[in-house]
């Protein structure tokens, strides 16, 4: 008889499935098969993760992206993390791009439906020595507390996708170099489909979660004052909060153009607590993707029909979502003069609460256009 090897994942999945047909909310057959996708990625990420997984030699792993979406994942950064192990040296090294932020935090877990981690180290690369040629490297080691478990995640952001250029970065684990990986057992492989297993459900529980803590305890179409996001980034605010529209209503968000914050973004998400398709709708704008206004404002209009201005957010069939707002690479902390102010109205009333309406306005060619350097941008930007 054939050894079963893979029957934990297996269970998993069929797990993770009866999770996606019955979440706890109510979806339409769009979100239904959104739902499905996001297991496909959920699944991708969970046997990457239990097979990447190297605590002797570890490497960075890019997880999530826009084919393994997750906890609201930000279309404009490319995430990276490791698991790192009690006792271990290590260097993180490469070369800084042009990319607008570039930072770091090693945090004692990860993510669960029970709560978020604690950060042993948060930083950007202000913290950095980068020599003249854009290189550099940090050293740390057992004197942060690191244990079995501990992870560290890097974040390269951009604001403009089309001319920021991405820089390079590694990780070596220095106690261990040069020592040879041993052979695969049969035991290891079938304890990382194991891993993986754990992950795959571990992943989804944690998402449905997460969003209760936070998002959804706001009023419906309201926005939070801007906050050191939880459990994220200490040179990261973030702005907070869900919307419900129908065909023949708009959520206009005004915010200032923040001086303080060198990326400035907003992005809305689905009943999934992820990212909708940014590559091929604009469901997100950074700073330098977004009109300003002459008084210094940025003015969004979230909405299920396209209004003809340059800042529509498109819930693409999503009457129900999530949004958030993110400053980051922060000079000082945040205020809610900073944040946003929302005002639910009447889709055909959207011109009347656009001070600057005549310059907000895009023709269906120039809106074309601004998705096809987005599609641009993610070309030459993400990686999967």
């Amino acid at each position: 008889m054939t050894e079963d090897w893979t029957g934990s994942f297996r269970d998993a999945i069929a797990e993770a499935e009866a999770l996606i047909a019955n979440p706890p909310f109510e979806i339409t057959e769009q979100e239904r098969a959104e739902g499905y996708d996001y297991l496909a990625g959920g699944i991708r990420s969970s046997i990457q993760a239990a097979f990447d997984y190297d605590l002797v030699h570890p490497v960075l792993m890019n997880g999530t992206h826009q084919y393994a979406r997750q906890g609201l994942d930000n279309p404009d950064a490319i995430y990276f993390n490791a698991y790192l192990d009690e006792g271990g040296t290590y260097e993180i090294s490469g070369v800084r791009g042009t990319t607008v932020d570039l930072s770091f935090q090693v945090m004692d877990g990860n993510y669960s439906a029970d709560g978020s981690p604690t950060s042993l180290a948060s930083f950007d690369d202000r913290d950095l020595e980068i020599a003249e040629d854009g290189s550099f490297s940090w050293r740390f080691g057992p004197e942060m507390g690191l244990t079995k478990g501990t992870t560290v995640i890097i974040r390269e952001v951009s604001s403009d996708w089309v001319n920021e250029r991405r820089g390079t970065i590694r990780i070596q684990r220095l106690d261990t170099a040069g020592v040879p990986r041993v052979p695969l057992t049969r035991a290891q492989v079938a304890k990382r489909y194991g891993v993986a297993a754990k992950a795959l459900t571990g992943r989804i529980r944690t998402w449905f979660e997460f969003p209760k803590w936070f998002t959804y305890m706001e009023p419906v179409n309201t926005l939070t004052m801007p906050k050191s996001t939880p459990g994220g980034l200490a040179s990261q605010f973030s702005s907070l909060g869900h919307y419900q529209l129908g065909d023949d209503q708009a959520l206009i968000v005004t915010v200032p153009v923040c001086d303080a914050a060198p990326y400035q973004a907003i992005q809305i998400g689905s009943k999934w607590y992820v990212s909708t398709d940014y590559e091929h709708y604009q469901t997100s704008l950074t700073g330098a993707q977004a009109q300003a206004d002459p008084d210094g404002y940025y003015r969004y209009v979230i909405s299920t029909r396209n209004p003809g201005i340059a800042n529509w957010l498109d819930t693409t069939g999503h009457a129900d979502g999530v949004i958030m707002l993110r400053w980051q690479r922060v000079a000082r902390p945040l205020t809610e003069a900073d944040g946003p102010q929302v005002q639910l109205v009447s889709f055909d009333d959207i011109a009347a609460h656009l001070p600057h309406y005549a310059q907000n306005q895009v023709t269906p060619e120039q809106y074309a256009g601004r998705i096809a350097e987005r599609q641009v941008g993610i070309a030459q930007r993400m990686i999967s």
